[in-house]
């Protein structure tokens, strides 16, 4: 097994990337996490225990993925870097032969599918963890929502701005689609925050770890896929009224109007103003020939 560069030292990381040929990429928006605390308290919203399931996105030169292997968890992780793949497969070569390490190669929104399958376990008994770019958090988290697949809990670092957004109330600047489909089948709790000292290279705002939590009694809806449509819709012109906003979900010559009645609903309020069990009801009351 390689033996894993220093991952508390800039400068120890910058030499180590330059003396294999590698340099950090931002379209991918990779940093390293270089505080050891940190790495510990994050991680330790897991609540791993020996054989826990682990999905980590983005792992890096595995400065995250050293210490879940440690603590007997085993770690599938998803790369699209072909340099830091290379270096994976011999910084954990051990763990790999034991059965305990796996890299899934390419973009994760991509791969995810077949390797739930491959892997033939329930969402329910993986924990997801990533330090994960805004577009790609709530891009995967609608698609699992979606397919109804929820992990059993999920660890992300994420620009501060978003795990607010992720934990957003109703009626604030900060609620959005993607606060309500979090919280429709997680317990949404941010965590600490981190100051961009605490990565390299230093990032331009400051970062916090969220934990979202499968919510053991989560609103019932009849159809997802229509759920996620219908919330996307309401909030895409945020100004707008929900009369307005909810025309391209109804059939030609459908009464709006007797959709709002039958969800108990005012027509004339806007999305934000909406609570998580308002729009199951609004999915719910949607004509069935719109619910494809």
């Amino acid at each position: 097994m390689t033996e894993l560069p220093d991952y508390n030292a800039p400068a120890s990381l910058k030499a180590f990337m330059e003396a294999n040929g590698l340099a950090m990429q931002k379209k991918f928006g990779q940093n390293f996490m270089v505080n050891p605390a940190a790495r510990s308290r994050i991680t330790g919203l897991l609540a791993l225990e020996k054989g826990s399931r682990v999905w980590e996105i983005g792992p890096g030169l595995g400065c995250m993925t050293a210490g879940m292997l440690e603590s007997g968890a085993d770690v599938t992780v998803f790369e699209i870097d072909r340099g830091f793949i290379s270096l994976l497969g011999q910084f954990f070569e051990d763990y790999a032969r034991q059965g305990k390490f796996r890299i899934v190669e390419g973009d994760v929104l991509r791969t995810w599918q077949q390797e739930l399958a491959r892997q033939q376990v329930p969402a329910t008994d993986i924990s997801l963890f990533g330090n994960l770019p805004y577009n790609i958090a709530a891009t995967f988290i609608a698609d699992t929502i979606t397919r109804n697949l929820i992990f059993a809990r999920c660890v992300f670092t994420v620009q501060k701005e978003v795990a607010q957004r992720m934990a957003a109330a109703p009626s604030t600047a900060q609620y959005s689609a993607f606060s309500v489909l979090c919280q429709w089948q997680y317990d949404v709790k941010p965590a600490m925050e981190l100051a961009p000292g605490n990565f390299w290279p230093r990032p331009n705002v400051s970062s916090q770890a969220v934990l979202l939590t499968q919510k053991q009694h989560p609103p019932r809806c009849g159809n997802p896929p229509l759920f996620v449509r219908t919330v996307h819709t309401l909030f895409s012109q945020r100004r707008k009224t929900l009369l307005n906003n909810i025309k391209p979900l109804l059939p030609k010559g459908a009464d709006a109007r007797a959709v709002f009645t039958q969800a108990g609903l005012d027509p004339s309020a806007r999305a934000e103003n909406l609570a998580l069990e308002d729009f199951v009801r609004l999915t719910e009351a949607l004509p069935p020939a719109r619910q494809d």
